[in-house]
């Protein structure tokens, strides 16, 4: 055989090997309604598809935040690194696709005693043979007729897409949790600062509780209820301190370094903390959220690991095969005359396998099922987040706007009770009730607006963090 009909050869059986037998990948429908509650013209807002965390935000020291998150966070790294293994999985796979071509060469020298030679005893005293070959060969190498390799390989591309879309996933988790840890710190801030005034103030009624009872004014259980106001304003900010450091050793964790402590009041980044967000349709989750293209990609592999299930059943054929020179002599292996080559196709066809095929073709059938079922489950939490979101945004608005109304009503009523308290129509009871219950309010006030923001930054997350959009860090 001449090297032109061995290549002709390979390239119709190249050509041959174009069917397969993998199924037709057909999407599931949305197991969701049409569109969102609470999806009003009042969230209307930018695409969150292409809105990056950049733009998102507006505060600038938790952009540098996000950007340090993005580049040393521990948990994003590995998540990298695991999308670096699964490439490497992937080009091994897409390998076993094309012929594995080889150059070799080799020098043998052999000598046999007469004894061993079928020829006369004392002609010669032995037997002396060189040989030096050089060949280009072809390792063994399966046509892939029926599309088995083919199957294999798409559902390790998409194994691979898989994985990089659930480093995606990882990174808009982080920036979440970022932002969330940012403004819990500013919650704190804001809480102490409170506290510190209303320990003040406390500080302020002692003195004036014990003046009193020094001229006989007021009796000394004021005193001693005045006392006891001001250790438990102590106590609480002692317990917001300790939350405030403990939060920022979790936010340094969550940056991977060290960090310097700059808390930000909450008040203070408040207003353009994050900009609103056109939610859209649930379709939109499906091209917006990471989490859900890697579960498709994931149903996508099942079902081309049915393509490899069914061409399990057919024949195999194999090549293998060298073509090359050889010769006696070293000089002689460029003479033109010693060309030398081997072909040695095979196919081999399963005739009893006990069920194995069978079994490995309903088991990947029910591998197919199951993702199925897991890629609705997700749709449907995905779109239970973002209802959720949009529902704690609206009626945290709304009870922003009634505890506000109720601090003002309870300054005024902690104003009045020290009037009274001052004039002598009252006991140091009412005092202390006022006192109690505005510093309440106050702390709870600051508590529902951080939770507002922290739902903007849930709804950003919720509707896939920006869809992947990688020109905002890593």
């Amino acid at each position: 055989m001449s090297i032109k009909v061995f290549f002709v050869s390979l390239l119709a059986f190249l050509v041959l090997a174009g069917c397969t037998i993998m199924p037709e990948y057909v999407p599931p429908s949305l197991p969701t309604a049409t569109t969102f509650p609470r999806s009003t013209p009042e969230t209307a807002g930018i695409s969150v598809a292409n809105t990056g965390w950049k733009s998102y935000f507006g505060d600038e020291q938790l952009r540098e935040l996000i950007s340090s998150a993005l580049s040393n966070n521990r948990e994003l790294l590995l998540a990298v690194s695991r999308v670096e293994e699964v490439r490497a999985l992937y080009g091994i796979q897409h390998s076993n696709l094309l012929p594995s071509f080889s150059g070799n060469a080799s020098a043998t020298r052999l000598r046999l005693p007469t004894d061993v030679l079928p020829i006369q005893p004392g002609t010669a005293n032995s037997f002396l043979l060189n040989q030096y070959q050089l060949s280009f060969a072809l390792s063994t190498w399966e046509i892939d007729f029926w599309g088995r390799l083919r199957s294999l390989d798409t559902a390790a591309l998409e194994t691979y897409l898989s994985t990089d879309e659930a480093r995606h996933a990882v990174r808009a988790s982080l920036i979440a949790q970022v932002a969330n840890s940012y403004l819990v710190e500013c919650e704190l801030s804001e809480r102490i600062d409170l506290a510190r005034s209303t320990l003040q103030t406390r500080q302020d009624s002692l003195r004036i509780a014990k003046r009193r009872f020094e001229v006989g004014s007021a009796a000394r259980l004021d005193a001693i209820q005045a006392e006891i106001l001001l250790n438990q304003a102590r106590a609480e900010l002692a317990v917001l301190q300790r939350m405030r450091e403990q939060n920022h050793n979790g936010l340094e964790l969550l940056v991977g370094g060290s960090i310097p402590a700059r808390p930000h009041l909450l008040s203070r980044i408040e207003a353009g903390f994050v900009r609103s967000i056109d939610v859209g349709l649930p379709s939109d989750l499906l091209v917006q959220r990471p989490d859900l293209r890697a579960a498709e990609r994931h149903l996508k592999a099942a079902n081309a690991n049915i393509g490899a299930a069914r061409a399990a059943f057919f024949p195999r054929i194999v090549l293998t095969g060298s073509l090359g020179v050889a010769s006696r002599e070293l000089d002689g292996l460029f003479s033109g005359s010693g060309s030398a080559w081997n072909f040695m196709p095979s196919i081999s066809l399963p005739i009893f396998d006990g069920g194995r095929n069978q079994a490995n073709l309903d088991l990947a059938y029910a591998r197919r099922n199951s993702a199925v079922v897991e890629y609705e489950r997700r749709v449907q939490n995905a779109f239970r987040e973002v209802a959720d979101v949009l529902a704690e945004r609206y009626w945290l608005s709304e009870q922003i706007q009634a505890q506000k109304a109720t601090l003002i009503a309870q300054r005024e009523r902690s104003r009045l009770a020290s009037l009274r308290y001052q004039h002598g129509t009252t006991n140091y009871l009412e005092v202390l009730d006022a006192e109690r219950s505005l510093f309440a309010v106050e702390q709870m006030l600051v508590i529902t607006r951080r939770a507002y923001l922290a739902s903007g930054v849930m709804l950003y997350a919720a509707l896939g963090g920006g869809g992947g959009i990688l020109d905002e860090g890593v």
